[in-house]
């Protein structure tokens, strides 16, 4: 049998797959990539779009989606034969796709096309493709001198082991705490869902008494409800000390991320990462994203001290004048506890009505709604028993297939997240009588699993993250865009969060939640008091939960802006980080804070969301005000969702996004909505 990897179909094979398979499949991709890279450039090529852009829009594919394959199974079933392969492997194909800009004759013969009548007579997209492919180059060192492109090379690889290894260690840690209670009692203010996953959990392990860890659906429930503060403390200090120190610390890591971005901005010619990151952003620098954050947190800021304010006040109202100051770890529970007194509400209270499989069968008849589709299961291998498969049809066409891997496990990361695993187009299009093949894709998530025979029954924040990530999902699902680089989420990191946040509007709104929220024992809707209170709360502590957005994003943007990299220390980079987000939270922050060893976001991968956190706000802005649209119209809008589908979803990036937005709203963005959903529009 040949490696899997070489030959990955349509519906892929993931448990053929092994740690043997990875380095010598990926080699040979690489290989193979390399050759057809080689060909472009050569002298007799012919420089026709099909001899130097075509050519090269299709050069990596085989390789991009291998990558991708094995990407995603070292992160939702790894082994440590698994890891170490792709730790091996993958610093091979990070030098070979930086090398790809640095190609001389490559570069030559993609600027001898620009020169001619066929480049000149290019339509859209192909003429978009063709000036923001010379200008990537350009960005990344094409110009540059053979010394120089030499050391990009390196960095380049050194950031892809670097930002591996700290992905990795943030994992290790995860799973190295637990936390063993052997008394009831000790539980006291813990819903019986929390209670009940814990003792299965322990049990599953043949252990006695009640298991709790850092995985989310078990931290939060701890965070929220344990009446134990000593238990809620040690809890916290875990999951923010998580890879702080150790074999598997990662404080030094951050240093040397941050030292090889600071170098590869200066090579490149801008004064420092952001400014690199953002300048074919929509917000072209890091001064712009800057302005932006530091708007928000003044609009912000002041309604954020009076909720800190008014949760101390209600904690003194409990425990008396004499109660201490809020400390982190108390922060989620007395908010808990003050929802619940202000509003009569209890977040578990919904739990019955968002059984997982129903709101996955909800979350597809919205999208059937909107889109005019049909979402169906898939007989197809899976990676793990508990994935599914499923395809989206318009008429006898299969637009899309996807994969949906929902709980958490041992050898699975945190967080969730949407793959795009092969764009239909170029090669894998196939006979398309539109010349757009069918879109692979994924999600995962890591929520509330089922307990014994029971479903699994959902949080509403978890209900919102499934919508997002489906966001995410259809944004591919839907390119009809004809070019690879182009099509799908393959657009400006600050835009590609509408397709994603715009979903979760839906997760508000009474028309939308009737598809799908209905309780588990009884098939009734969620009552009209309930639904009554959960919006109610939708804008209790906004602002705090705004100011810790913006903290991150704010650290994210000072680390990448105004640290000096090169001569940063662990101490130095700790305190300047934890100075940042002391000035965005509710609680002073202990002097050992370490959230940013374990923040994946910034630096488990080369780039990733590094300088650009502030995104999620951003996109905030865009999805608060195009849902105005959806609203308008009654919220389940056929018309709407055909005119987001053909502005938004289909186009990727074959326009300028501030011009998408503006196709599909008919002006550019407007502040107002999104201050007005979460209560600070005065």
């Amino acid at each position: 049998m040949g490696n899997p990897l070489l030959a990955l179909g349509f519906d892929l094979a993931w448990n053929d797959i092994t740690a043997a398979d990875v380095e010598p499949g990926i080699d040979a991709l690489v290989a193979e990539a390399e050759a057809a890279i080689a060909a472009i450039g050569a002298p007799d090529t012919p420089r026709t779009y099909a001899g130097t852009l075509g050519a090269l829009e299709e050069a990596p594919a085989k390789l991009g989606v291998a990558l991708t394959v094995v990407g995603h199974l070292e992160a939702v079933r790894t082994t440590p034969e698994l890891r170490e392969a792709w730790n091996r492997a993958r610093p091979t194909a990070a030098a070979f796709l930086a090398s790809i800009p640095l190609d001389a004759a490559l570069y030559g013969a993609l600027r001898d096309f620009a020169t001619t009548d066929e480049a000149a007579a290019l339509e859209a997209p192909y003429d978009r493709l063709l000036r923001k492919t010379l200008e990537e180059f350009e960005r990344h060192g094409a110009a540059l001198g053979e010394a120089d492109k030499a050391r990009l090379r390196e960095v380049d690889v050194a950031l892809t082991k670097v930002s591996t290894r700290f992905g990795q260690n943030v994992l290790d840690a995860t799973n190295a705490w637990e936390l063993l209670v052997d008394e009831e009692a000790t539980l006291a203010g813990l819903p019986a869902s929390a209670r009940e996953a814990a003792r299965q959990d322990a049990a599953s392990r043949g252990q006695e008494g009640w298991r709790f860890t850092l995985q989310a659906p078990s931290y939060l429930a701890v965070m929220r409800h344990l009446d134990d503060g000593a238990l809620r403390e040690r809890t916290w200090r875990a999951f923010n000390g998580r890879a702080a120190a150790g074999s598997k610390e990662n404080w030094s890591l951050i240093g040397e991320i941050l030292a090889l971005r600071a170098e590869k901005a200066s090579l490149l010619g801008h004064e420092d990462f952001a400014d690199f990151v953002l300048e074919d952003r929509m917000a072209r620098s890091g001064a712009a994203a800057a302005a932006f954050v530091e708007d928000l947190r003044a609009r912000t800021s002041p309604a954020a001290d009076a909720e800190t304010a008014e949760l101390l006040a209600f904690r003194r109202e409990l425990e008396g004048p004499d109660a201490p100051e809020l400390a982190p770890w108390d922060v989620a529970y007395f908010a808990e506890k003050l929802r619940k007194a202000r509003f009569a509400f209890d977040d578990e209270a919904l739990r019955p009505y968002f059984a997982v499989d129903r709101v996955l069968a909800g979350l597809f008849a919205l999208v059937e709604s909107l889109y005019g589709v049909r979402i169906a299961e898939r007989d197809a291998a899976v990676w793990h028993p508990s994935v599914r498969c499923y395809g989206i049809h318009e008429g006898e066409r299969l637009v899309a297939a996807f994969y949906v891997d929902l709980f958490p496990r041992d050898d699975k990361r945190g967080g969730a997240w949407m793959n795009p695993l092969r764009s239909g187009v170029g090669e894998d299009a196939g006979a398309a009588p539109n010349g757009i093949g069918p879109h692979l894709g994924l999600f995962c998530a890591n929520v509330t699993p089922p307990l014994g025979d029971a479903p699994a029954l959902l949080t509403h924040a978890e209900v919102e993250t499934l919508f997002h990530e489906f966001g995410h999902l259809l944004h591919h699902a839907f390119s009809e865009v004809p070019v690879r680089s182009l099509g799908g989420t393959n657009v400006a990191w600050d835009f590609v969060e509408l397709p994603s946040q715009i979903m979760e509007n839906f997760c508000w709104e009474r028309r939308s939640l009737d598809l799908f929220a209905r309780h588990h024992g009884t098939e009734a809707p969620i009552p009209d008091a309930l639904f009554d209170k959960l919006v109610g709360a939708r804008t209790y502590r906004a602002a705090s939960g705004q100011m810790r957005q913006l903290g991150f994003a704010a650290v994210d943007l000072a680390l990448h802006r105004e640290l000096d990299a090169a001569g940063a220390t662990r101490e130095s980079i700790r305190s300047f980080g934890n100075a940042v987000l002391a000035a965005h939270a509710p609680a002073q922050l202990p002097e050992d804070y370490a959230m940013l060893c374990a923040f994946t976001h910034l630096f488990a991968s080369p780039t990733g969301y590094a300088a650009g956190y502030y995104s999620y706000k951003w996109a905030e802005v865009l999805d608060a005000d195009a849902f105005t649209r959806f609203r308008e119209s009654g919220v389940v809008s056929a018309e709407v969702g055909r005119d987001f589908r053909a502005a938004i979803l289909a186009r990727g990036d074959s326009d300028d996004p501030a011009a998408l937005f503006e196709r599909f709203m008919g002006r550019g963005p407007s502040l107002d909505a999104l201050l007005e959903r979460i209560g600070l529009a005065a």
